[in-house]
């Protein structure tokens, strides 16, 4: 099966098994490795990617079912505006501690800011639902989506 992804504007053809989970292919084919593999359980967030502008877990999806989507990684999420500024609010409120969830948390705000761009607390809160970090770096996190909205 030949599969064909766009990630980050890109068009990819990939040799990867069609059943092999889409964050393996971003790491270990195409070398891509701001998307975290965590968990492996889709229970985490570290491995968050937008697709067609959604937040989407890739750690268990077969890459085959992202055949045709469009695919935005973290490495890719500066290239909007809301990405840009999502990025700049973190970096100002300084919303990361080790960084490992840092990027899922990112591409998560960026699809929920591009959808809605002034989201209440509680939209905020539920788009993090399946982001976890453990340093507890969450107060960070909102008050940087919170910068973000603003600007």
């Amino acid at each position: 099966m030949n599969l064909r992804l766009k990630i980050n504007g890109i068009q990819h053809d990939i040799r990867s098994d069609p059943d092999t989970p889409l964050v393996y292919v971003l790491r270990d084919e195409l070398k891509l490795k701001g998307t975290k593999l965590g968990c492996g359980l889709e229970q985490c967030g570290a491995c968050a990617v937008m697709v067609d502008g959604k937040a989407v877990l890739s750690c268990v999806t077969p890459v085959e079912v992202f055949d045709g989507q469009e695919i935005t990684t973290i490495e890719g999420i500066s290239e909007t505006e809301v990405g840009k500024r999502v990025q700049q609010a973190f970096i100002a409120q300084t919303a990361a501690q080790c960084g490992y969830c840092t990027s899922g948390l990112v591409v998560a705000a960026t699809a929920l800011l591009s959808k809605s761009p002034k989201p209440d607390d509680a939209a905020t809160k539920a788009a993090l639902t399946l982001h976890l970090c453990r340093c507890g770096s969450h107060p960070r996190v909102l008050r940087a989506i919170k910068e973000a909205i603003a600007e």
